[in-house]
């Protein structure tokens, strides 16, 4: 079995390089804090000395918060020639083009791989991951994939894509919770049940997973565990509005998300909640 590097044992990361031990690969792992890496050493993984230490397996996977920490981790000096790297963040599309240029440059091979889904499908083995690379270096990693996830996409020969597209489709999700929020707001204020009308949206024309699960944490007004921290959706819609900036495109309603977005953050009893708690900023008045 392959030995592969992983960097990046956050909520998300420690779920997927635990299923790649699981599917029997042996897998060196580096992460900036201790304790997430010893709870992979107890789930049989091994530690990297370094960042580079893992990168200079033949494939290794990151995870990594921000376009900063990827700076930091992927330092050129860490490349080594030969290898092959898949990015699994949700990063900025420039960003994802300023990576396969490093690794270009280092000999190596560089892929965009970032996931649909939450830490418990990453568990579960489910992601959605969208692949955008090299098409032999993707194919070479499929096995691989395939530990972490239910279905590969492949989205484009460009890895900047594959960002591009997940932006895309958490600006989607950032919708649906506004889109329910309000629904919601409206049916209660006239004296219908919002759990009542979650149940009538997810069991008709709204069976989607997103409105199924963001439904009910808004209906319910429960948004602890954080899947999804307030501040990485903000992060992702900003990366949407810069990416609809660059493509000379206007999105009308990015800036409405953001000052919802904003004003959940700046609420002391919403900002260390999850994502969709940016709903009650519209349910407030009746919460």
């Amino acid at each position: 079995m392959t030995r592969v590097g992983f960097l990046g044992l956050g909520t998300m990361g420690l779920a997927m390089a635990n299923n790649l031990v699981m599917s029997g690969h042996p897998v060196l792992a580096w992460n900036r804090s201790q304790a997430p890496l010893l709870k992979f050493l107890e789930a049989g993984g091994e530690a990297a000395e370094s960042a580079k230490d893992a990168l200079s397996q033949s494939i290794s996977f990151s995870m990594l918060a921000n376009d900063n920490v990827h700076d930091v981790v992927l330092a050129a000096e860490n490349l080594t020639a030969g290898t092959i790297h898949i990015g699994m963040a949700s990063i900025s599309p420039e960003k994802g083009r300023e990576l396969s240029q490093r690794f270009l440059e280092a000999g190596a091979k560089y892929v965009s791989a970032p996931v649909l889904g939450r830490p418990n499908v990453a568990e579960a083995g489910e992601l959605n991951i969208l692949a955008g690379g090299d098409e032999s270096a993707i194919a070479q990693a499929l096995p691989l994939l395939e530990a972490m996830g239910s279905r590969i996409w492949n989205i484009s020969s460009q890895p900047a894509t594959a960002n591009l597209v997940k932006i895309a489709v958490n600006y989607n999700i950032l919708h649906a919770i506004q889109a329910i929020a309000e629904s919601v707001a409206l049916v209660e204020r006239n004296g219908v049940s919002g759990k009542a009308f979650v149940e009538l949206l997810t069991s008709t024309l709204f069976s989607s997973v997103v409105y199924k699960g963001y439904g009910a944490q808004i209906a319910d007004r429960e948004y602890q565990p954080v899947m999804f921290s307030m501040e990485l959706g903000k992060k992702d819609l900003q990366l949407a509005m810069d990416s609809a900036a660059e493509s000379q495109l206007e999105m009308p309603t990015a800036h409405v998300l953001m000052e919802l977005m904003n004003a959940a953050i700046a609420d002391p009893t919403l900002a260390n909640q999850d994502w969709a708690a940016m709903a009650q900023i519209t349910l407030k008045p009746d919460s």
